[in-house]
């Protein structure tokens, strides 16, 4: 594949809620490979950006290209040959309450491919292996998991289809920090093993520093920056000096130390 290859292209998106705009002429590249975390101040529009690139927030104009498709212009089998291709962990995990784990995983295969019960249940054990989870588990209802474990089971969801994007929303919000770092982890370790892209949702800073290839930043609802994390440092941007070189940031951390 070609280096910087971009496999989603955002151009001049503009996004509003009852003509309040959110997004105003956001262009972004995510390239195949790499783990992007998207940051921004809450309320910014982070998690606007990934459902409106997956189709769950209408746009008013601009472009979204996923793999080389427009998703506008593109017609019911295009857009659908392309959905098959991502995988989505939403905001707290989003399981469904009346499914237990097992039924979870398999709700991407039901929706897409024509399995037998026997065969989504052997791919189901084998993802929630993959995300580090016991068989038992497969049982087990989302009101009986910890935090941790239901974010597993909905990154093993996201990857029920074995796809090549990956949207991450909050990862590890809500985690301890010896969880979120395993997270991260996995996360990373996933992503070199299986190719993935990483589109990351996040405003956890360790995650920023150690998983994330590229950052880029949302203020004033547009990328005001983008790169690793050596630029953010550099950025004199208001909101990104404060965020990355601010009281509560590693910089200050090993400053106190």
């Amino acid at each position: 594949m070609a280096a910087n290859e971009a496999v989603i292209r955002v151009r001049d998106l503009v996004v509003d809620f009852a003509g309040r705009p959110v997004l105003k002429h956001l262009s972004l590249d995510v390239f195949r490979g790499e783990i992007l975390g998207f940051v921004g101040a809450s309320g910014a529009g982070k998690s606007v950006l990934t459902r409106t690139i997956i189709g769950l927030v209408p746009k008013r104009s601009g472009t979204i290209e996923v793999f080389g498709v427009d998703l506008e212009a593109s017609d019911f089998e295009e857009r659908q040959a392309v959905e098959r291709r991502w995988g989505v962990l939403f905001q707290q995990g989003a399981l469904f309450s009346s499914l237990n784990v097992c039924q979870n995983v398999q709700f991407p295969m039901r929706e897409y491919l024509e399995l037998s019960q026997k065969l989504m249940d052997e791919v189901a054990m084998a993802k929630l292996e993959m995300v580090g989870l016991p068989p038992d588990v497969g049982s087990k209802f989302p009101s009986e998991l910890s935090g941790g474990m239901v974010k597993r089971v909905a990154l093993a969801r996201a990857l029920a289809l074995d796809p090549e994007i990956v949207f991450l929303d909050e990862p590890t919000s809500g985690l301890d920090p010896i969880g979120a770092g395993e997270f991260d982890h996995l996360i990373r370790t996933l992503q070199r093993t299986l190719g993935l892209t990483v589109f990351m949702v996040t405003h956890d800073l360790d995650s920023l520093h150690s998983v994330c290839d590229r950052v880029a930043v949302l203020a004033e609802g547009k990328v005001v920056v983008a790169g690793p994390i050596s630029t953010m440092l550099a950025s004199e941007h208001p909101w990104v000096k404060a965020y990355f070189r601010g009281k509560r940031s590693r910089a200050a951390a090993a400053a106190r130390e």
